[in-house]
């Protein structure tokens, strides 16, 4: 495995080609190509060397990916006695670069490998033909739906058809008849015969009372 310690805003990072590192913010915009030069360490497998301090002719190609900034830091001041306090917090901005290659005079585009896409256009020939496949096999007609439907339709006539025989036409049902308790009559009978009248006042037509008599002498 070929790695390299390299110095970067004071501050030293282990590259891997491949992978990435995240350095102090760099004034570059993104997509740009970096060399990093002071390279204080260079390890190939077993071989390894090292700078005094630095290592010549073995700079570090990288790429700028992104900029972003760090995690919040808060940092609180104090003093008891003076009831001094004061809290300020702070995030640092970084760059985040990728490691393409480590050493060499200029910068190698290494090309794609051709097996691979070809691998992958053999998959995406085969996977429609399976598809087409089983689109046939799913596309065909249920004949028995069909053939359930006129004889749902036979028994519902034959059902209507047995009603109008067994129902006579012309026929109205029979009135119901209504008898009234004889308990009540009895009752009302027997307060006609027992109850009390009572006399009714005599008195002259057109309301007026009869002249009293004069008292004999």
């Amino acid at each position: 495995m070929k790695y390299a310690i390299v110095e970067s805003g004071g501050k030293q990072f282990r590259a891997v080609e491949g992978g990435t590192i995240e350095v102090d913010r760099l004034p570059v915009e993104p997509g740009t190509k970096i060399k990093l030069e002071q390279v204080l360490l260079l390890a190939d497998g077993e071989n390894i060397t090292v700078g005094t301090p630095l290592i010549k002719n073995t700079p570090i190609w990288t790429t700028v990916v992104e900029h972003f900034r760090g995690p919040k830091v808060n940092i609180f001041n104090y003093s008891p006695k003076k009831r001094i306090r004061v809290k300020i917090g702070h995030r640092q901005n970084y760059s985040r670069l990728l490691v393409e290659q480590i050493g060499g005079s200029e910068f190698v585009k290494k090309e794609p490998v051709k097996v691979e896409k070809a691998v992958e256009v053999e998959a995406e020939t085969a996977a429609p033909k399976r598809r087409t496949a089983s689109k046939e096999k799913a596309v065909t007609p249920a004949p028995k739906a069909k053939a359930e439907k006129p004889a749902k339709d036979e028994t519902k006539a034959e059902a209507a058809a047995s009603k109008a025989k067994t129902s006579p036409k012309g026929k109205k049902p029979a009135a119901k008849v209504t008898t009234k308790p004889a308990a009540k009559k009895a009752t009302a009978a027997s307060r006609g015969k027992t109850g009390t009248t009572k006399a009714e006042p005599k008195t002259s037509p057109k309301g007026k009372a009869a002249p009293k008599k004069p008292a004999a002498k």
